[in-house]
């Protein structure tokens, strides 16, 4: 399996930004299934449901979670503040 990295250091800021298309599709990805998943829960469960919302939400975390960690192991260098 090839070792190159998905993602590279932001030069203003914290966090990475995807340089190949591994990176970016784990990028919009991830940004599609959030956004999905608000649009079902939008469309599917009362707005006055909090459980389905908190389930959501701890999904929804998961899911962040599993792709700050996956885009912190394929960065080329650390994350660190950088002005």
């Amino acid at each position: 399996m090839s070792q190159r990295s998905w993602f590279r250091p932001k030069r203003f800021g914290y966090g990475a930004t995807p340089v190949t298309w591994e990176g970016w599709a784990l990028t919009l990805g991830s940004a599609a299934i959030i956004a999905g998943s608000i649009v079902v829960m939008n469309m599917w469960v009362n707005r006055s449901n909090f459980i389905a919302w908190m389930i959501w939400a701890a999904i929804a975390l998961i899911v962040v979670g599993v792709v700050v960690k996956v885009s912190r192991a394929k960065t080329d260098g650390d994350w660190r503040w950088r002005w």
